[in-house]
């Protein structure tokens, strides 16, 4: 049974071929690959194990390759000997890739069902279209520095826009306002069409609504949540899912110690700044007050810096979501 490591790029992919067992006569073929064609030498080691790594573009590769082979998707983030190697180049990972799948020793990459790859394609594209629009404004806000104009409230409520539309600026200030204002009231109404799609498809999912009676969660973040995370049966514990956030300690361990830093932010970065959101919504406009009471001790007591409690707070919640969705429970915090 053969080994095939895939070495993907956005085109092209190099593909190293190895016996199931080493031997000198290995690789047993080395071959630069378009993707489109991909399906063609899979079905050529019919059968056989493939790995490619967890990149942007790996969920359809990995459809067509597991037609006729058993795919591996490697995590990137685990695999750094390639990054590191003095020596690199795509025959190489090819082959290293190759390897370490015929040592079973790849880290694995989670695949999602598509249910969760449609849910997660979804929300991101959401985020990122406030993400440009959050651009545009600061783009508004630096136009009015430039010209010594200030506001006091908030700008684009609406009386700021008022005060926008009434302002006048020298050239090319005013054509310039009206471009960025037209930008964002764009992309304000793509985010609201987006919104819509993804309150809709949050009424038809029960782990959803679950998430949804945390205090101050809404069908946005809880469906972002659960869209992240995928299948809870895939974590044994909830230390297991903070990690997978990110929202663990960094460990620095020497001979005779072991120091906790900052969160790793080694995980989905998605699910982490969601988790985290939800937390500060909960403990500052949901009136959660097993949340608000851990956050404000460390706060007040501990003298934590804000950020810091908020983070501690996002990682308290996502282990609450861990027994939630575990349990299928809805949200009951200690009252204690």
């Amino acid at each position: 049974m053969a080994v095939l490591g895939i070495d993907l790029h956005k085109h092209e992919s190099q593909v190293a071929v190895l016996p199931d067992e080493p031997s000198d006569e290995e690789p047993l073929e080395e071959v630069r690959v378009a993707n489109a064609n991909l399906d063609e030498i899979a079905a050529e080691y019919k059968g056989g194990r493939a790995v490619i790594e967890a990149t942007s573009r790996y969920y359809t590769v990995h459809d067509r390759l597991s037609e006729h082979l058993e795919v591996t998707v490697a995590n990137p983030l685990e695999l750094s000997w390639i990054a590191e190697s003095s020596h690199k180049t795509d025959e190489i990972d090819a082959q290293k890739l190759a390897e370490l799948h015929r040592a079973d020793i790849v880290p694995e990459s989670y695949v999602p069902p598509e249910e969760i790859r449609s849910l997660r394609a979804l929300t991101r594209g959401r985020e990122h279209l406030v993400d440009e629009r959050t651009k545009w404004k600061n783009e508004v806000h630096a136009l009015l520095d430039q010209h010594g104009v200030e506001y006091n409230g908030e700008l684009f409520s609406t009386s700021g826009r008022e005060f926008l539309a009434e302002l006048t600026l020298a050239d090319p200030g005013e054509i310039l306002l009206e471009t960025y204002l037209e930008t964002i009231d764009e992309l304000t109404e793509k985010i609201e069409s987006l919104s819509d799609e993804v309150e809709d498809r949050a009424t038809e999912i029960p782990e959803v609504q679950l998430l949804e009676t945390i205090p101050g969660v809404g069908a946005l973040t809880a469906l972002q949540i659960y869209a992240e995370i995928g299948e809870i049966d895939r974590f044994d514990r909830g230390a297991e899912l903070v990690s997978y956030a990110g929202l663990d300690p960094s460990v620095r361990e020497s001979a005779d110690s072991r120091t906790e830093g900052s969160i790793s932010k080694e995980g989905n970065k998605y699910l982490r700044t969601a988790v985290v959101q939800g937390a500060w919504q909960a403990v500052h406009n949901g009136q959660d007050a097993y949340l608000r009471k851990f956050y404000y001790r460390l706060r007040e007591q501990k003298n934590k810096p804000e950020k810091v409690a908020r983070v501690a707070a996002g990682r308290k919640l996502l282990v609450s979501i861990f027994h939630m969705l575990t349990r299928e429970e809805a949200y009951n915090p200690p009252t204690g």
